[in-house]
């Protein structure tokens, strides 16, 4: 018998050696299982083999490779067939983990005919540290055909398959993450590019140097010293956060307070602000933030208070911190005017609204935002809260 003089004439070890060079080379898992069933034909001088793989999310064993009646042309399978978990023997080798020879298939209820009717079949599970990833099926037309050397032959070259495909999954999965984790530092860099861009907007940069030189020219010296000196600390505050993701409370608080203080310059006074910090905690002073969101929050609030001409505005910030979550609270008059031109630079403003959806799905910072509406006799105002995560 030809299957008999190869497993006697080639040494079990030559076997596995040559299944294993033969798939060491593979780097997806059709090519590790159609090489499987090729060797098991060719090496194992088999008739007929088919390979499933198990998909755990839906139950079942999908048909993927196969050498044989199975196979008429390369790589392509005749009659597809899949079949649910514990269900027939390829199912129940599957749903155990326990390989099996069938001697007489007509004596077995749980056999299931694919592409033909064949007397014997040996099922050997593809399984590595208890975890199934599918199975080996081959048929054979004679009765008894299959023997104990067979199983452990078949046994040893399973076990060899499923640790390539433990690798090759293990190697996808890191792609992937790696992948993943490009696209974050990707996004991440553009969108601190976007909120400098923002932040650095020339219209605020030109009114905030053209205000200082109004001082400088006017030889108000102490005022023009004054604000060039905040103008720089927000500049290189700016430009020092640019490649990193979180900020001090307290530093934040400072950014905070130069930037108003230059736009209420930049807008001739036309608005007041108090910052006040509830319960200056340890927990205040310790705590630290995702980088410049509250800054694109002010510089929102800003525009749309100014740019609907709010005169005698005041907003009246404040934070409270917990060791979970920094809170801010800003509360302000809001008046919609008839003014529909927009100017052109602030269609570049970066929407704080954006940053946040940005932050909670790049970060999975979970960050929460409210806007209220307040009526108080004929005045209106508007509140504005954001939960941030505590990063201390």
């Amino acid at each position: 018998m030809l299957t008999s003089s190869i497993l006697i004439s080639e040494p079990f070890e030559d076997i596995l050696i040559y299944f294993s060079e033969s798939l060491l080379g593979k780097e997806n898992e059709d090519d590790i299982l159609w090489d499987l069933a090729k060797n098991c034909i060719s090496r194992l001088g088999f008739v007929d083999c088919v390979i499933y793989l198990l998909e755990p999310e839906n139950d079942i064993l999908v048909q993927k490779a196969a050498y044989g009646p199975k196979n008429p042309k390369d790589k392509t399978l005749f009659n597809h067939l899949e079949i649910a978990l514990g269900h027939g023997i390829t199912g129940a080798v599957a749903k155990t983990g326990k390989a099996e020879i069938i001697n007489n298939t007509s004596d077995d209820p749980r056999y299931i005919e694919d592409d033909d009717n064949r007397l014997s079949e040996i099922c050997v599970p593809i399984a590595h540290e208890n975890i199934v990833y599918g199975v080996i099926d081959c048929e054979h037309p004679e009765v008894g055909f299959f023997t104990p050397h067979h199983l452990k032959m078949l046994s040893a070259v399973a076990s060899i398959c499923a640790i390539k495909i433990k690798s090759v999954r293990a190697n996808r999965e890191l792609a992937e993450k790696q992948k993943k984790l490009l696209k974050i530092r990707e996004e991440m860099l553009e969108f601190k590019l976007r909120a400098l861009n923002s932040q650095l907007n020339p219209h605020f940069v030109f009114n905030s140097l053209n205000a200082i030189q109004y001082f400088v020219t006017s030889e108000k010296k102490i005022p023009a010293l004054e604000y060039l000196s905040t103008f720089s600390r927000l500049m290189r505050f700016y430009l020092k956060q640019l490649d990193k993701d979180t900020v001090s409370l307290y530093n934040e608080i400072d950014m905070l307070h130069w930037y108003l203080k230059l736009q209420k310059l930049r807008y001739d006074d036309s608005f007041e602000y108090t910052i006040s910090l509830e319960k200056n905690t340890e927990e205040l002073k310790e705590a630290v933030i995702p980088s410049f969101v509250i800054h694109t929050l002010f510089e929102n609030i800003i525009e749309h208070s100014m740019f609907n001409q709010h005169k005698g505005q005041h907003f009246n910030i404040v934070f409270r911190a917990s060791e979970t979550e920094v809170v801010l609270q800003v509360e302000y008059r809001d008046l919609v005017s008839d003014i529909s031109n927009q100017p052109e630079y602030r269609a570049g403003i970066l929407k704080w609204q954006d940053q946040i959806e940005l932050l909670n799905t790049v970060k999975g910072y979970a960050i929460q935002n409210q806007t209220q509406t307040i009526t108080n006799g004929k005045e209106q105002f508007r509140k504005t809260s954001l939960i941030l995560p505590n990063l201390v």
